[in-house]
């Protein structure tokens, strides 16, 4: 059955009527994880786990939420922190913009908003790093407004229940979709009811499907056919590109070169000079960096999400500290305050072991 016959067919039916929210929610009463963010109703917690979450296992960011919340407790103190500061405590989550959006829109929220979060997901679309889930997810939680929340979780569940097999990727059925979840979210609970959907992606309508244990598993297209396992489809992707980098570990009277990155990647994270290239002493040289190489310190790699970084470390000896503007020498104190990206991890323990350190503080 092709999808637009089966939602036309089925509109009105059991998936639309009741009682696929009721079991839902049933369902999620019963079986939902015990998370810090569902025991808040504060806006600003509420979307700070949303953006957290984002290409982020639970069990990383219930950490990270937690030592956020520590730190900046509220909206207005966030807005009031410094990027590297922020840029430090996300050090390791990745995803590096999410981290630069918060402050962003912290700062937009103080300012334009007095400090206190739009209240319907139109609203909150206007603000930096806020897109079409991130609002759902807030304004259905924290405010009760009845929108949906679609993340990939959800897509899986959906796409399987209502039988979607075509493509999510392309628009006009991602955009239907889209406007079936909203036709499903109940006026009462709705936050609960995104959530449940997302609860259920998450733990029991996996990649690799468990029917048995599924509340919907009489409502669902997808399982009566037979090919759950198979959806949702999507277009494949291309292969990331793999970039060979060599990693230079610069070290001077006790101290390390690194720089402050400007390129999209990575922007505003502090790193050792990584030029795509076998041998770091050219890119050095143009630098203006005199120094003469001491020996290789091992390999390292890093997966983006459409790149991947093939890394050679290398120890070398500056004759000076004179380096470029954007440029510094860092002491093994330094190393452990500056924000640095997880593919530099490798790196800087080496760094510091040179440098007689163990760890980054």
């Amino acid at each position: 059955m092709i999808f637009f016959d089966f939602l036309a067919e089925t509109r009105g039916k059991t998936c639309y009527n009741g009682p696929m929210q009721e079991r839902l929610l049933q369902w999620y009463d019963e079986n939902k994880r015990d998370l810090p963010w569902r025991r808040t109703r504060a806006p600003y917690a509420i979307w700070l786990s949303e953006v957290m979450l984002q290409q982020t296992r639970v069990e990383t960011a219930r950490g990270y939420w937690e030592r956020f919340l520590s730190r900046f407790a509220d909206v207005a103190a966030l807005a009031a922190a410094q990027e590297q500061e922020v840029l430090k405590l996300w050090e390791g989550l990745g995803y590096y913009s999410r981290a630069r959006n918060l402050l962003k829109c912290a700062r937009m929220v103080c300012e334009h908003y007095g400090g206190r979060f739009p209240q319907t997901a139109a609203e909150l679309r206007k603000l930096p790093g806020i897109g079409e889930y991130t609002a759902g997810a807030v304004a259905s939680i924290a405010f009760d407004e009845r929108v949906a929340a679609v993340d990939g979780n959800v897509e899986r569940v959906l796409s399987r229940v209502l039988g979607i097999r075509e493509e999510l990727d392309i628009p006009s059925v991602r955009r239907r979709l889209r406007e079936e979840a909203t036709a499903l979210v109940p006026p009462k609970r709705p936050g609960d009811f995104n959530q449940a959907l997302m609860e259920l992606g998450a733990c029991v309508c996996l990649p690799a499907p468990q029917c048995g244990r599924c509340p919907l598993q009489a409502l669902c297209d997808a399982c009566a056919a037979g090919d759950a396992a198979l959806l949702p489809r999507r277009a494949q992707k291309p292969a990331p590109r793999v970039e060979r980098r060599a990693v230079a570990i610069v070290l001077c009277e006790g101290r390390a070169l690194v720089c402050r990155r400007e390129e999209g990647l990575l922007h505003g994270l502090w790193c050792f000079p990584c030029p795509q290239a076998e041998d770091p002493l050219p890119f050095l040289e143009r630098l203006g960096i005199r120094a003469r190489l001491v020996g290789p310190l091992g390999h390292a790699r890093h997966v983006f999400t459409h790149r991947i970084w093939e890394m050679e470390l290398w120890l070398l000896a500056a004759e000076d500290a004179a380096c470029p503007p954007g440029y510094r020498f860092a002491d093994a104190r330094e190393l452990g305050e500056l924000p640095m990206p997880t593919a530099m991890r490798k790196a800087r323990e080496a760094a510091l072991a040179k440098m007689g350190c163990s760890r980054a503080g």
